[in-house]
């Protein structure tokens, strides 16, 4: 039985034996668009835009990891890094705890924005491999002014490195001495120091091997529990992001196509795109046959996105002239269980 009701301050929902609490959303995204110029002639004049985020809405509960996915180029890194203000959007709004963050600037959005963090994909690249992990790590106590001392922020450092599972005596080595596993959680420590209420995790384990990912997610879940946050991790191995994931965002060309409860995507999914990439998912039991969905064609161009549904092009479904001239809008099908597409559930 399911028992859904909504109040303007909370949301109470029952299903079965589980029951949550969902507070108003940590984080609400509305029609996040973000498109870069593309420069053509002589004089470098923008002839067109690249929509790598086109018309995004979503929300994340405090404690809640959102599960994204989707093949590469379709937009994902590029909506974490607006989410967090490494890149400006192009339109729509972005809300955390109740404040439009694309609404502010300067020391303003600086100090709000210490409570989004990120942990990047390449854990070589994205640590500063002149400094001690003591000073990457202290770099933002410092920026926020959160040790009152040498001595405090000496201590500071080395509780991180205890959290995710590093000596504190490692501080004062370099990020060349580190494996890529240690490195990353060096990343880790660094995203926690400003104590977050959310982290964009992009694609954290796809640069590791397969034993150390395991790993990396389980010490992410200890954490989300031990502290209280909320994640939006972003994958593209879909058994990773059910293991870790309440809910999954699947998204194509910019556009989010899907959006479910992470067992029931896996279960029963609505958009053709999605059932393609789950039947791309190796079986673990030999004697379980799944029918293997081969998309024709390459990936349209961001820049011209094909009119009305984007993935009309390669869609085995799209027969009527609707998917050619109508975009799709991402609508409820099921409780909880949204997707764009208008030949879902009929």
């Amino acid at each position: 039985m399911t028992l859904l009701y909504a109040a303007v301050e909370f949301k109470l929902v029952i299903q079965g034996e589980n029951a949550h609490y969902l507070a108003m959303p940590l984080l609400e995204v509305r029609g996040l668009k973000v498109h870069f110029p593309v420069a053509h002639g002589a004089f470098g004049r923008a002839q067109g835009h690249l929509k790598a985020v086109d018309d995004v809405s979503f929300t994340i509960a405090p404690g809640e990891t959102l599960g994204l996915v989707g093949e590469s180029g379709c937009g994902k890194t590029t909506l974490g890094r607006a989410l967090v203000r490494l890149l400006n959007p192009t339109a729509g709004s972005i809300w955390f705890e109740g404040e439009n963050l694309t609404a502010m600037r300067g020391v303003e959005l600086r100090a709000r924005r210490r409570k989004l963090q990120m942990i990047f994909q390449d854990p070589y690249s994205s640590l500063n491999p002149r400094l001690t992990i003591e000073d990457i790590i202290g770099e933002a106590l410092d920026i926020h002014g959160l040790a009152e001392s040498k001595t405090d922020r000496a201590r500071r450092v080395a509780e991180l490195l205890q959290a995710v599972g590093l000596d504190a005596a490692h501080a004062w080595r370099y990020p060349h001495e580190f494996s890529g596993g240690q490195r990353q959680r060096i990343g880790i420590a660094r995203a926690l120091a400003v104590e977050p209420k959310l982290i964009v995790c992009d694609e954290p384990v796809s640069a590791l091997d397969v034993s150390v990912q395991a790993q990396i997610i389980n010490l992410l879940q200890d954490l989300q529990q031990q502290r209280g946050l909320a994640y939006l991790f972003i994958a593209h191995d879909l058994a990773v992001v059910e293991h870790i994931s309440r809910r999954v965002m699947v998204m194509y060309l910019g556009q989010l196509v899907e959006l479910a409860e992470a067992k029931e995507l896996i279960r029963a999914p609505q958009h053709p795109y999605t059932q393609a990439l789950i039947s791309a998912v190796p079986e673990v039991d030999p004697d379980t046959k799944r029918r293997r969905i081969v998309l024709p064609g390459e990936v349209p161009s961001p820049i011209h996105p094909p009119s009305g549904c984007r993935f009309h092009p390669r869609c085995p479904l799209a027969e009527r002239p609707l998917c050619v001239t109508d975009q799709p809008s991402l609508r409820e099908l099921s409780p909880n269980h949204h997707a764009a597409c208008h030949l879902a559930g009929r």
